[in-house]
């Protein structure tokens, strides 16, 4: 009798073990699938593009020859730039100290809180002065032409680096000054040691706020030389009255060209 009821128990334990090997097994829980990598994509800006003008027709200049304006419509460098009737102009204020500088109406406001600013800081107060202002195309031909009848330059291209033709600066349009010291410490009008004086460099710091920007920059591929007391007025920001009538005046130069400090466009 013992060996069948061995026999069961072995048959049963084979049974179970054959069972268990059916089962299934336990399974870790799956790994999380790797978040994905960032998708990073280049942002190209448009290209800047700049209409073409009209081939200009040579200009005559100084009773001395004919130039031909170059394809984006500058003579000798500098772009042409409409002039501001002189009924439309109006006195700078007279703290500036020059009874003959008159300007366009829609800068004067910011004019005159830059030189009550200037005025308020102890290292600039009342040195701020005007050289120039507007200039009629006649009277720029005399300073362009008398440069070069008094020998002082070579040739039109010589004289253009310093001066615009007539009907290319941008002190017809009535919103350039050019600013001096009363004390230049040595430093004569309208000479690039203008950059190192104290009013000079109150300007370079402070003039944007009060909507001017460098049109002439130091190394600008303009080929101009650099003039930090040439100053253009084309207001702080777009709502301010006058200015964007300004910024169409010189977009064409400051989309080629930007002025440094250039102002938000």
């Amino acid at each position: 009798m013992a060996a069948p009821s061995m026999a069961r128990v072995t048959t049963g334990g084979g049974m179970l073990a054959a069972l268990a090997s059916c089962a299934t097994p336990a399974h870790a829980p799956p790994a999380p699938a790797p978040a994905p990598a960032p998708i990073t994509i280049a942002i190209t800006p448009p290209p800047v593009v700049v209409p073409a003008l009209p081939r200009r027709a040579p200009v005559a200049l100084c009773d001395r020859g004919m130039v031909a304006p170059g394809p984006d419509g500058r003579l000798l460098g500098h772009f042409p730039y409409p002039e501001t009737p002189a009924t439309t102009l109006v006195p700078a204020p007279a703290a500036l100290g020059d009874d003959t500088c008159r300007v366009h109406p829609a800068m004067l406001p910011d004019l005159e809180r830059l030189i009550a600013a200037s005025n308020v800081d102890p290292t600039v107060a009342g040195q701020l002065r005007a050289v120039s202002c507007h200039r009629s195309v006649p009277l720029q031909a005399q300073t362009f032409c008398g440069g070069i009848a008094s020998g002082r330059t070579q040739g039109f291209r010589d004289r253009a680096w310093a001066s615009a033709p007539p009907g290319h600066s941008e002190h017809a349009t009535g919103y350039v000054i050019d600013f001096g010291t009363r004390d230049g410490g040595g430093c004569p009008d309208a000479d690039a040691c203008f950059a190192a004086t104290p009013v000079g460099k109150w300007l370079l710091a402070n003039a944007p706020r009060y909507g001017f920007e460098l049109s002439f920059p130091a190394g600008n591929k303009q080929q101009v030389k650099w003039e930090p007391w040439h100053w253009r007025w084309v207001g702080s920001g777009k709502a301010v009255p006058g200015a964007l009538p300004a910024r169409r005046v010189f977009a064409r130069a400051n989309t080629l060209f930007p002025a440094a400090p250039m102002l938000p466009r």
